[in-house]
């Protein structure tokens, strides 16, 4: 029987500065005890004492999942013990010796569904005892009980059949389709989400509403599509106003720095002399305007680091949205930076701009995406389209038609 670890902290110099990590140990399945570390957070959040750490760390539950996800020896003979050695093995924080390396975004969100969803429900079941139709009635109860978006319920879904898959390669359960569940189970993947989408006068009406050099980020985002990671990312030497493009090098994703999205991610971005004046005269006026400052850096953090998007969103988005009309006040909507995004491609396709232009401005690797996903039609278009057809259609002759219904 496992011992209980209480696991202990320390602060350890980060990229983002001084970080709390919380240490523990896990027993690998070779029998090696080998020590793990999470990060707790930076010491200008959590604070320099370890009382607030600890609370911090309770409140994260890491004592909790660690003692939870018990170490053993041998084949894993529970979901718990076969998901805990899929994260031991692919889900380390340093992925630089991993066949495929996963972004660190990744590693965090396949961890937290694990621990926080899967393990507390399937940890204990036999790892081989597991039936398709009971994850597939649990993956509905979830979205009954917590109103989950088909696609979260899909992830979800897929992490469960990587673990599985995980302990086929490593020979820790039988390598045919029986020993894995996740082959029968389905679960549909389309959301409900529909995005709110923006005309020209809303969203000049929330850039008004907005101080700062917050107004000049969200221009950017609104004239560009770029996703806001992105626009934190860039630094001065990343603008180019003789050439009038920007050059997309890093994205700044939940506190760390990432490589962009895709290869078309990487593509220079147009800036047109309307935007470049903004940002020339943002340029000016910022104490942080060397080229390997960001431009858009946060006053608080002395310009070490960008701006937070999720503060920016809370504190003066949401806000101006609901000045402007976009949505109500205490409306739970989905509401952010990205419908910018949405909104300037439903706005060139209304524009009847050419669809590859509008998939080269938001740098989409497959056009259907952009006209799927992103393009959306308004009641006045969808009216005058109709109007367009029934002119083609009836033409001079609507009195005849008229005339035979009367």
């Amino acid at each position: 029987m496992a011992r209980y670890q209480n696991g202990s902290v320390r602060i350890e110099q980060r990229s983002e500065g001084p970080t709390w990590v919380f240490r523990y140990y896990v027993t690998r399945s070779d029998g090696r005890r080998v020590e793990h570390k999470t990060p707790v957070g930076l010491v200008q959040d959590v604070g320099s004492n370890e009382r607030s750490v600890w609370r911090e760390v309770d409140r994260q539950r890491l004592r909790e999942t660690v003692n939870r996800n018990q170490p053993f020896r041998g084949k894993p003979k529970t979901f718990g013990q076969l998901a805990q050695h899929y994260i031991d093995h692919d889900l380390q924080e340093d992925q630089s010796e991993a066949c495929i390396e996963k972004a660190y975004t990744t590693t965090l969100t396949y961890k937290r569904i694990l621990n926080n969803r899967v393990t507390p429900f399937f940890g204990k079941r036999g790892v081989l005892a597991i039936e398709p139709l009971e994850v597939e009635k649990w993956l509905k109860d979830l979205k009954k009980a917590e109103g989950l978006e088909n696609p979260t319920l899909d992830k979800i879904r897929r992490v469960m059949n990587l673990v599985f898959k995980h302990g086929q390669r490593y020979g820790l359960i039988p390598r045919d389709e029986s020993a894995n569940p996740m082959n029968w189970v389905r679960q549909q993947t389309t959301s409900n989400y529909t995005a709110v989408i923006m005309s020209p006068p809303q969203a000049f009406e929330i850039l008004m509403n907005i101080p700062e050099p917050r107004r000049t980020l969200v221009l950017t985002d609104a004239a560009t599509a770029l996703r806001v990671s992105e626009i934190l990312g860039l630094t001065w030497e990343d603008v180019n106003f003789s050439e009038q493009l920007m050059q997309i090098r890093r994205a700044y994703v939940w506190g760390r720095f990432k490589p962009p999205k895709s290869k078309a991610s990487k593509a220079p971005v147009p800036m047109h002399p309307v935007l470049a004046g903004f940002l020339m005269v943002w340029h000016e006026r910022t104490p942080y305007g060397k080229d390997s400052d960001f431009v858009f850096a946060s006053n608080r953090l002395k310009g070490k680091k960008p701006l937070s998007a999720s503060i920016m969103v809370e504190d003066y988005l949401r806000p101006a949205a609901v000045k402007a009309g976009v949505i109500k006040e205490g409306d739970g909507v989905r509401f952010g930076f990205h419908n910018f995004r949405h909104s300037l491609a439903s706005a060139l396709v209304k524009l009847k701009c050419d669809p590859k232009t509008v998939q080269g401005i938001l740098r989409h690797e497959d056009v259907r995406t952009t006209m799927q996903l992103y393009a959306q039609s308004d009641h006045e278009s969808r009216l005058e389209a109709q109007g367009k057809f029934l002119e083609l259609l009836l033409g001079n002759k609507l009195h005849l038609l008229t005339d035979a219904v009367q």
